[in-house]
Formats: C-alpha cells, sequence, structure tokens
C-alpha cells in the first residue's frame, strides 16, 4: 500500500508501446513537494513512464497512482479530477503558435474555471508574471526565444495551480544561461508553492541542481538500473553504467 502523502508512486509498472514492453518490475513513490528526475540513455522510454505516472497513457502491467488514484481503472469523473489538478509541459513547449503568450495560458482556464474573462485574463497575467515574462504576454511563440517558450509552458501547466507538474526536457537545446534561469524557476515554483515536480531530462547540470530524487532506467536490463539522490550518482560504488552516465565518463 503506498504512503499517503506520496503523490506519485507506481508498483511493478510495465511500460511500452502497443504490446511491446520497453521498461517493467519499476517501483518507487515520490512525496509531496519533491522533484524527480528520470534519466537514462535515449530511447529507453523515459517519457513513456512520465506519460504513464501522469495518467496520459495506460501501463501495459502493474500500476501507477497519482494523488492515490491509479487513473487506468478509476471512472472518468475521479480522472478528470486527477487531471485537472496535474499540469504538463511536453517536448518544444507546444504552444499554440496563433494564440498570444496570455491566450495560451487562458486555454485551461476557459475549460476548466468557471469566472469572468476579466479573472482569467488577470489570472494569465500573474501566472505569466510569476515565470518572467509580464512584458511579452502580448506576444506570438514565434515572436520569443526557446528559452521563454519553455517558460510559457511551465506557466500554462501552472494554469489552474497542479500540485503536481510533468515536464519532459525542460532544458532541451537551450544555452546554458537559458538552462541555469529554468532550474531556478523550477525551483521557485516548489518553493513558493509546494508544487510537486516530475522531470525528463538528460541535462546532468540541471538534474544535479534541481532533482532531489532520481531514477535511472537501463535499456540492458529493461528495468530500473538505480534511484537515490542524483549527488549520490556521482560516488563511488553506484553501478558503472550509471556513474558513467553521470560523471561522463567511458565504460570500456
Amino acid at each position: 500500500m503506498s504512503d499517503p502523502t506520496d503523490i506519485v508512486s507506481c508498483a511493478d509498472l510495465a511500460i511500452g508501446h502497443g504490446r511491446k514492453v520497453i521498461m517493467d518490475r519499476l517501483s518507487f513513490a515520490l512525496p509531496a513537494g519533491k522533484i524527480l528526475a528520470i534519466v537514462g540513455p535515449s530511447g529507453c522510454g523515459k517519457s513513456t513512464l512520465m506519460r504513464a505516472l501522469g495518467g496520459l497513457d495506460a501501463p501495459l502491467g502493474g500500476s501507477a497512482r497519482l494523488m492515490g488514484v491509479d487513473l487506468a481503472t478509476a471512472d472518468e469523473p475521479a480522472r478528470q479530477d486527477i487531471l485537472r489538478r496535474s499540469g504538463f509541459l511536453f517536448q518544444g513547449a507546444a504552444l499554440f503558435s496563433s494564440l498570444t503568450l496570455r491566450e495560451n495560458i487562458e486555454m485551461p482556464m476557459r475549460e476548466f474555471l468557471r469566472c469572468p474573462p476579466k479573472e482569467m485574463r488577470q489570472l494569465a497575467e500573474y501566472k505569466l508574471a510569476l515565470v518572467g515574462l509580464a512584458d511579452a504576454m502580448d506576444k506570438l511563440p514565434s515572436e520569443i526565444s526557446g528559452g521563454m517558450a519553455k517558460r510559457a509552458g511551465i506557466a500554462r501547466a501552472m494554469a489552474l495551480d497542479p500540485r503536481v507538474i510533468f515536464l519532459d526536457e525542460p532544458s532541451a537545446g537551450l544555452d546554458p544561461m537559458s538552462s541555469g534561469r529554468l532550474d531556478e524557476l523550477i525551483l521557485r515554483l516548489r518553493e513558493a508553492f509546494g508544487t510537486t515536480v516530475v522531470l525528463v531530462s538528460h541535462e546532468i547540470p540541471s538534474i544535479l541542481r534541481t532533482a532531489d530524487l532520481c531514477i535511472y532506467l537501463d535499456p540492458e536490463t529493461g528495468t530500473m538500473g538505480a534511484s537515490g539522490p542524483p549527488k549520490s550518482f556521482l560516488q563511488a560504488g553506484q553501478p558503472a553504467k550509471v556513474h558513467a552516465f553521470f560523471t561522463q565518463a567511458r565504460i570500456d
């Protein structure tokens, strides 16, 4: 039985595409207010695992619980309630290109909140101010930088004040300075709102700066190769491939 303080948990979870299992025997839990990083070589199933944990894809076996609810077996009202309390940033930010940043943030509010348009506008402007985009709220996605687009994507993920946000490669393609600012933003949101964060990343400096817990997916064994605080993976005594992944060393 999972701890009621765990926002995300899974037991003997199997994930994949169609009938093909990519990873199985995954069991771990994430307490509220913590940041989890999912890491591993390309193609090991990091994003697939994140989608299963967030209830977007059904697992192939085992169970995953979000806020104590197994979304694969929950009825539709319960499922929608949990998803409304979750936020997602997909690769590339996935902003609507024909909408301004403010209109992008208003989209989930229009679908789920019952409040006047003026109040929604104020809420959207507040979210954009939180991520440092108060001066860009009327710009289109094509008019801003990649780092700004990622921050706008996080603002949209935070639109409904979620308890947990899922971030897929938030630092991918950013220069070191922009990546550092994004890391600071993630930590600031966690501290200010107690938001739990699950992120997929291959950016080791970012993982070391932000994550409380890290799990390494091993494509050779098809399961979790290690778990623990990310800085512990830099120490001797870790599995060789995990230590090499974090130190960028080479295994002969």
